[in-house]
């Protein structure tokens, strides 16, 4: 009898292991490889933990001789078909030369989960109205690039934004709520709340957006453009 109680607490305690590893996992920190995992090997796989959700995310760090120097740091949002926790999907269409090679730079890269939005709006629509409070997976990547800021050897005047569809809605999302954080911003194919271009008046832009867009309206760029002109 005691020998069949020890069993059920072996297989308890195993599948308890396997579930901690499950849930590892999940959130975005990988214990295997990955065809591809290469191209990005020097983005180090992290999550980001508050009020009981987590952010994957996925960092680098360049290589820091001096510790007294200040580098950039670029904040990119991934489109809506790379949600989720795998912690790899949100660098996807994150495909530019290695500039981080050659000018030295922090770049974060935050991962949306499968149950939450960026911004909380319809994508083909003409207008939206900011909502008060930002969604939790936005709130967190707020609250990441801030901790990243003051923990790192970050450059204060040279933090930057880019994302894509929707997350040029998340680029246009995080200049509304902390406008101030960011020297430059890089939407692509997205839209904001034309009442809060007040927050961004110091920001500089480069935008882009094709007319034969069939997702996102090309109006909600060039709308855009106009009200900070």
């Amino acid at each position: 009898m005691k020998l069949v109680k020890n069993k059920y607490f072996v297989s308890s305690v195993m599948f308890l292991l396997l579930l901690n590893i499950a849930n590892a996992q999940e959130i975005g920190i990988p214990d295997t490889t990955q065809k591809g995992d290469d191209k990005f090997k020097s983005f180090h796989f992290k999550s980001f933990e508050q009020d009981e959700h987590v952010l994957p995310y996925r960092f680098y760090q360049p290589d820091i001789e001096d510790k007294e120097k200040k580098y950039p740091l670029v904040v990119f949002y991934h489109g809506y078909g790379e949600r989720g926790n795998d912690n790899r999907k949100q660098l996807k269409r994150f495909d530019p030369v290695p500039f981080w090679l050659k000018h030295p730079c922090y770049i974060v890269a935050p991962q949306c989960p499968e149950e939450s939005l960026w911004v909380d709006t319809k994508f083909g629509g003409i207008s939206h109205h900011m909502q008060e409070s930002p969604t939790w997976s936005m709130q967190l990547s707020i609250e990441l690039v801030r901790q990243i800021i003051d923990n790192y050897n970050v450059d204060t005047s040279r933090v930057y934004v880019t994302g894509l569809s929707m997350d040029g809605y998340a680029t246009w999302e995080i200049l509304q709520h902390e406008g101030e954080l960011f020297a430059a911003a890089m939407p692509v194919c997205g839209g904001g709340d034309l009442n809060y271009v007040d927050k961004m008046l110091s920001t500089s832009f480069w935008f882009f957006h094709g007319g034969a867009d069939r997702t996102v309206p090309v109006e909600r760029s060039r709308n855009m453009v106009n009200a900070i002109r």
